[in-house]
């Protein structure tokens, strides 16, 4: 069996149940079932077979899900592109991934283009008008010229994401069939996800939050998914009310967003029963004051090698557990390990390791940093965190971000958690710089709320007596934004540089 025969599976038992919704109309599961025949007997007439890749580069839509769908049945890999790279970002995924297919929407098939032509991409499809050198999706379709073999199954790798490179260069993420159903199975758990839900998507579907955490988890369980192309709080506010959204996930910027938006104070959330929130540490303030509606707010914890659940709460423990991420998920294990790789006691920090069926398969091309990151079958994530006596884990900081000032060890979470329970503060992100007598020197990155007006001395007295001297900045740099990525991850290598900018217009 493949990933397609749980389409095939709900198209036999509720044929004119809506899978997908989004502004072209609602497709059921048995139109659904019908695309993705098509789509995997098109690919294949192109010469499309196991172990190929199928690129996507576009905003959120239907052809994703078909095309993966597809993928799964074929054996081949569904590369999904992220829009919001620059041409040359797209040309290093493209010339590393080799794609028989490329597949991609009106507003980015002339920038990718000539990319296309230099790496040699046989087979251009565009998703709108036709273009010189590339078919229509429509054209594409009719090529099929017989039913496509199924070289699918549960060991075949069918998923490539690309890394966010917030920390060095991208490096695609292989993800098998069996990976995807292991996370689906966790997502279950997490949500008490049923064929009964409703599942807004408003997450871009090249990362795996957007595409892994609720949307194919939804369409396993037989639910419905309303998919929008990006995400705009407005109307994101009017789907939850009108299209009777049960479950959604949202990360922290558009959390932020979203309670500034007019609608949402009044809006009707009677059918919404959780969001679900992550990609980057999220502390007890945030999680307080964010929403403010009463709708629980679940802390879920992965990364793109993990495919991403790895952790989570559920609804009836996430009011007594702000700022945790949970527990490790159903089908997998967490340990959290010190320098020498043993398990820390309760209470102390540990990088976090994960073992499970979800977790990703390898990197694509690259076998030594495979072996590194995978070594005795557990995925080095890099993180640091700490466990409490129940279990309860909490997420310190990523182990490259530590700083280490005066010999001690200092984690920019711990800090940021005390400043970001200031009003007057809208964002901080805590970073270390270099410094001849400390070795690096703490400074935190404070955005003020609108209207706010503080000083460096104010923010400091915020952590008297909460936080050890030694945590304390040694400088605050004030911004008018944190600069984040597509996903709302901070960039904290471009918070190093601006720490850095600060010093030399300070000694100047």
């Amino acid at each position: 069996m493949d990933l397609s025969d749980w389409i095939e599976r709900h198209a036999a038992f509720t044929p004119a149940k809506t899978a997908l919704a989004g502004p072209g109309g609602a497709m059921t599961y048995a139109d659904l079932a019908r695309a993705i025949d098509s789509a995997a007997d098109a690919l294949a007439a192109h010469g499309a077979a196991r172990g190929d890749r199928i690129a996507h580069l576009g905003y959120n839509g239907v052809e994703q899900i078909v095309l993966l769908f597809a993928c799964a049945r074929l054996g081949a890999i569904f590369v999904p592109l992220s829009w919001r790279l620059a041409p040359p970002e797209h040309r290093a995924m493209l010339g590393d991934c080799s794609p028989r297919v490329l597949v991609a929407s009106d507003p980015f098939v002339e920038p990718v283009a000539a990319i296309a032509d230099a790496v040699q991409v046989p087979v251009r499809v565009a998703l709108g008008a036709a273009r010189p050198g590339w078919t229509t999706w429509e054209r594409f379709l009719a090529t099929a010229a017989g039913k496509a073999p199924r070289e699918g199954g549960a060991d075949a790798q069918v998923l490539l994401c690309y890394t966010s490179g917030s920390t060095g260069v991208p490096k695609g993420v292989v993800h098998t069939q069996s990976s995807l159903e292991h996370n689906a199975a966790n997502s279950t758990h997490m949500h008490d996800l049923t064929s009964r839900d409703v599942v807004l998507t408003t997450l871009p579907l090249f990362h795996v939050g957007g595409l892994n955490i609720q949307t194919l988890p939804a369409l396993h369980a037989g639910a419905t998914v309303v998919l929008h192309p990006r995400f705009d709080p407005a109307e994101a506010v009017r789907s939850i009310e009108q299209d009777g959204i049960t479950l959604t996930v949202l990360v922290p910027a558009q959390l932020e967003l979203l309670a500034r938006e007019p609608a949402w104070a009044r809006a009707d959330l009677s059918r919404l029963r959780s969001i679900s929130t992550g990609s980057t540490i999220i502390g007890e303030p945030f999680v307080r004051r964010d929403l403010q509606r009463g709708v629980p707010l679940l802390q879920v914890y992965g990364a793109t090698e993990t495919c991403p659940i790895a952790a989570y709460q559920r609804a009836e423990d996430a009011p007594f557990h702000p700022g945790s991420v949970g527990k490790a998920a159903l089908h997998c294990e967490l340990r959290l390990v010190d320098e020498g790789g043993n398990d820390v006691a309760a209470g102390e920090p540990g990088e976090i390791l994960v073992r499970g069926g979800n977790v990703m398969s390898g990197y694509w091309n690259r076998a030594r940093e495979s072996q590194a990151a995978l070594e005795g079958g557990w995925y080095r994530t890099g993180d640091v965190a700490h466990a409490d006596a129940d279990g309860w884990l909490y997420v310190d900081g990523r182990r490259r971000d530590l700083i280490i000032s005066g010999g001690e060890n200092v984690y920019p979470a711990e800090v940021e958690n005390v400043l970001a329970e200031c009003p007057e503060i809208a964002e901080v992100a805590v970073v270390g710089r270099p410094d001849d007598r400390w070795g690096e020197a703490v400074v935190a990155i404070v955005v003020p709320a609108p209207g706010a007006t503080l000083t460096r001395e104010a923010v400091c007295a915020l952590l008297e007596g909460r936080v050890a001297r030694y945590k304390h900045p040694r400088d605050v740099v004030f911004a008018a934004s944190l600069p984040r990525t597509a996903l709302g991850k901070v960039k904290r290598e471009a918070l190093k540089q601006l720490a850095r900018r600060e010093t030399v217009a300070g000694e100047a």
